[in-house]
């Protein structure tokens, strides 16, 4: 791989600093990265679409960022038309540019925009893939290392009393379930022991291997049923206490089973870590209608309260979106939060020297419009009326009948 650096200046502080060859070597890969592309969609291009795995040589020989680089460059540049889908269009401006000025060429890509938007596709599935295989190779050089390999168990939660299973033959679901609530219990012990160092707790790391051994639902059943018993203890932030309580635990015969519960934990590092998996479990779910609702109101929110453009450049009004809606978000909800914000000049992208992504629109924009919210569907709400079961039809009296 080539693993020449992208400069992330302008030429006129690579010659103010004595690094032009650091600028024009960054620049050489860049044309070589654009031909080599180009050539690819040439070559690959049937007609229709492009063969599984043709990007993945490109990938290997210039490196995801350089590759990413001219793709997004090349959209930014040729989006004048609206060639391109509206999630590539999106996913372009979340690409840092490296201080790289508009208009050149040797970093647009001359393939035609139909074949180049398809080509974007199929780079972010074979992203995906070397990913797994990158995690796969992890696990195996982990486990020859020594390191913690866990395997899941993956026994159902059983959410019915003794008496109950008992009756309906499945005892021994009920057992094994218990059973496992157990060692769970005792899994979350030995990850907080074994991830509290110098006084800190990684929260992330010890979620993280109970979730490897038990899954998301036993755990969060586990930490639920023991934080219920809790409710007087200060050191449990009332947030847990709260979602504590909405979830259903199993009485039996109106006593809690007490051999699950976490005793040999300090509460504050058990309240870290509750928290913790609460969030790791809300990254997990789906965004819903209301979601990205609540994060368009948000960033409308943070536009319409600056007093004055807060860009770097004093150019747009700018708000963050927030980070947990991203790690949620799949290309449908940007999408759609995109189009719920009424503006022009939108775009989502990042920021050289900070984190995350922003919404940005021009100072010239009214910021006090309000949201594009779609209607309801009318042909949706006739099949959910013809989908619903309809009443018995009344029989006539007897006096009718006559």
């Amino acid at each position: 791989m080539d693993k020449t650096p992208i400069y992330p200046h302008s030429a006129a502080y690579a010659r103010e600093n004595g690094e032009l060859e650091q600028y024009r070597a960054s620049m050489r890969t860049l044309t070589e990265c654009r031909n080599a592309i180009d050539s690819t969609i040439r070559s690959n291009w049937d007609g229709m679409n492009f063969p599984e795995g043709c990007a993945k040589e490109i990938l290997e020989r210039f490196g995801q960022e350089r590759v990413t680089f001219i793709l997004a460059y090349t959209v930014r540049e040729t989006n004048f038309d609206n060639r391109f889908s509206g999630h590539n269009a999106s996913w372009a401006n979340t690409v840092s540019m490296h201080g790289m000025g508009r208009g050149r060429e040797s970093c647009t890509l001359e393939s035609h925009p139909a074949k180049v938007d398809l080509f974007i596709d199929l780079v972010q599935s074979d992203l995906q893939e070397l990913a797994k295989q990158k995690s796969t190779k992890r696990r195996t050089h982990s486990a020859d290392r020594g390191e913690k390999v866990f395997k899941l168990d993956k026994t159902p939660v059983y959410k019915e009393t003794f008496a109950y299973a008992y009756e309906h033959g499945e005892a021994e679901l009920h057992h094994a379930s218990r059973r496992a609530n157990i060692a769970c219990k005792d899994a979350i012990v030995t990850a907080i022991n074994d991830n509290y160092r110098d006084y800190r707790l990684n929260t992330a790391a010890a979620v993280k291997e109970v979730v490897q051994q038990f899954g998301f639902e036993r755990m969060l059943y586990v930490l639920a049923n023991t934080l219920q018993t809790m409710d007087s203890d200060g050191r449990i932030s009332r947030a847990n206490k709260q979602w504590a309580q909405s979830i259903p635990v199993v009485f039996e015969q109106g006593e809690r089973d007490m051999t699950c519960l976490i005793t040999r934990s300090h509460p504050g590092l058990l309240d870290m870590f509750a928290s913790e998996a609460r969030h790791e479990h809300l990254l997990k779910q789906p965004l819903k209608a209301a979601d990205i609702r609540a994060e368009a109101e948000h960033i409308m929110q943070r536009l319409q309260s600056e007093q004055e453009p807060n860009s770097p450049s004093g150019t747009h009004y700018m708000a963050q979106i927030s980070p947990d809606f991203l790690a949620r978000a799949k290309t449908k909800d940007t999408d759609r939060l995109m189009a719920m914000l009424p503006f022009q000049s939108l775009s989502f992208s990042t920021l050289e020297g900070r984190r995350g992504t922003y919404a940005l629109i021009s100072q010239n924009e009214n910021r006090f419009q309000k949201l594009q919210l779609r209607k309801p569907s009318v042909r949706k709400k006739l099949q959910e009326q013809s989908a619903a079961p309809k009443p018995p039809a009344k029989k006539k009296s007897k006096e009718q009948e006559r």
